[in-house]
């Protein structure tokens, strides 16, 4: 009996020891991703592209009113489905917009770089979100309600005209895509996806490696095409030194031939 109450209480001991290190290590991580956000994010007026044709009282009105939230790999930002409640812009990070097919896969409508309004469609459209959002790497991202989004989209016309401009850029961008897509073969599908990612997250210093590390099945969603179809697919065009793989880096070597097959699909 006493042999019995003498390994329970070490084993609560240990428990209680284990417990307390987790907790201490997982605040401490916390406090210093909430200090590294708070030294690098940039100040709305750098992020919001729109932000010289407001007034200096609307200016202010949104300095006044904004958020900024913070969230880890994974997170879901927004639902499909879900009531929009605020115009977002992404200050940092990764995101990407999707939506589950059938079957529960997923295909990835966009993925989105620093300065590039989300969730605003909804507002316009008064109706819920017709994608899911979520941080692809911690992200950032500054949040302003959706009256203030509206009231001011009503009373100024040069940011109301900016947002037009960008609808109907994005409403061509999805109208290729979705063309790409279902016309362009596998090769082309995935030569285009890696030239998309190339053009919205740019090069590392080595010139060649493209700065976004994405696994071979967020490819394939990005590409409209199984992981196995991705996975055989970049095999090839590293045996024909298109491409240089080392886990999930990859790299162009062979940029013109990439634009090639994607352009012929």
């Amino acid at each position: 009996m006493r042999f019995f109450v003498y390994f329970n209480n070490l084993y609560r001991k240990i428990t209680k020891f284990v417990l307390y290190n987790i907790v201490v290590k997982h605040i401490s991580t916390l406090l210093i991703m909430a200090k590294k956000n708070v030294f690098e994010l940039k100040p709305l007026e750098d992020v919001l592209s729109v932000w010289d044709v407001l007034t200096p009282d609307e200016k202010q009105f949104v300095n006044n009113n904004y958020t900024v939230h913070y969230f880890k790999k994974n997170e879901i930002i927004h639902c499909e489905g879900d009531i929009p409640t605020h115009m977002m812009i992404l200050a940092d990070g990764k995101v990407k917009v999707y939506k589950e097919g059938v079957g529960s896969r997923s295909q990835i409508i966009r993925m989105l770089k620093p300065g590039e309004h989300f969730g605003y469609r909804a507002i316009v459209a008064n109706e819920g979100y017709n994608t899911n959002v979520m941080a692809f790497e911690a992200s950032t991202v500054y949040m302003i309600k959706a009256d203030i989004f509206i009231s001011i989209l009503r009373h100024n016309n040069a940011f109301c005209y900016r947002f037009l401009e960008e609808m109907a850029t994005d409403l061509a961008a999805s109208d290729a895509r979705t063309v790409n897509l279902t016309q362009k073969h596998i090769r082309g599908r995935l030569a285009e996806a890696l030239l998309i990612l190339r053009k919205n997250y740019g090069l590392e210093e080595d010139g060649a490696t493209i700065s976004i590390y994405l696994s071979r099945e967020d490819l394939a969603n990005l590409s409209n095409m199984t992981t196995s179809n991705a996975i055989r697919t970049l095999s090839n065009f590293v045996n024909e030194q298109i491409i240089a793989m080392d886990g999930r880096k990859l790299k162009i070597i062979d940029e013109d031939r990439l634009r090639k097959i994607s352009k012929m699909g």
